[in-house]
């Protein structure tokens, strides 16, 4: 069984990592987009924002295992095949965007307005305040974010394992399960719980040792405006 569990942790990895970067590309911008329009947010928009929220809700609330079937027939016309780790990326990745952007909405929130009302102190527009302080003031919070994200798509590739899309969970349910082998179920358990634990402590590793460093690389926007007025102060004082 070992070269068949190889390849199933490949399967899920495989499957696993390319619907992270998919959920992480499309639920970054969307996230940005909820705390952008909220109320006393840069680009206000009431009406937006609660479009934008109802649609992440509904999306959420959604069992993955009911997505997985209502998207069978986007997924073939993506992918030619509703079957296979390829088949399954797509119901993964779709799922995950608006978990993913919750997670984002919230970890954006935590950054300090006083940055936001700096950056446009010295003229910044609302994708420099995005670029230059909201990501990456809230990197740490993004990273642990996106370890959450990992984890829980872990999780539903081992219930997409079920319908014939492979890796772990398929190992699970054909051997394991209905051939009655139950060693061979707690060793897959076993492996997911390694698995897990690995980018769980990659993920946290990370985390703090961003937020260690402030989350950012270079000085905030605050201090920079700062440094840039000290020196005309310092020329003002010695005119006089």
């Amino acid at each position: 069984m070992q070269p068949l569990l190889e390849q199933a942790c490949w399967d899920t990895l495989y499957m696993v990592g390319w619907s992270t970067l998919v959920a992480v590309v499309g639920g970054l911008p969307l996230g940005v987009l909820l705390v952008l329009t909220d109320r006393g947010g840069v680009l206000e928009n009431v009406v937006a924002n609660k479009v934008i929220g109802q649609v992440v809700n509904v999306a959420r609330s959604m069992p993955f295992i009911i997505l997985m079937v209502a998207l069978m027939t986007f997924t073939r016309w993506i992918t030619g095949t509703t079957i296979g780790r390829e088949a399954a990326i797509v119901p993964l990745a779709i799922g995950a965007i608006p978990f993913f952007a919750r997670l984002v909405e919230t970890s954006v929130r935590e950054v300090d307005h006083g940055l936001v009302e700096a950056v446009q102190a010295m003229g910044g527009n609302t994708w420099t305040i995005v670029r230059k302080v909201l990501v990456p003031e809230s990197l740490p919070s993004l990273i642990a974010g996106t370890t959450t994200t990992i984890v829980a798509l872990i999780g539903y590739s081992a219930m997409a394992g079920t319908v014939g899309a492979g890796g772990l969970g398929d190992i699970a349910i054909r051997y394991g399960y209905q051939r009655f082998e139950t060693g061979l179920m707690w060793i897959t358990v076993a492996v997911l719980a390694v698995v897990i634990s690995l980018i769980q402590f990659a993920g946290d590793y990370a985390a703090r040792g961003l937020h260690r460093r402030g989350g950012r690389s270079g000085p905030t926007p605050k201090l920079r405006l700062l440094k840039t007025k000290e020196p005309a102060t310092a020329d003002t004082g010695k005119t006089a």
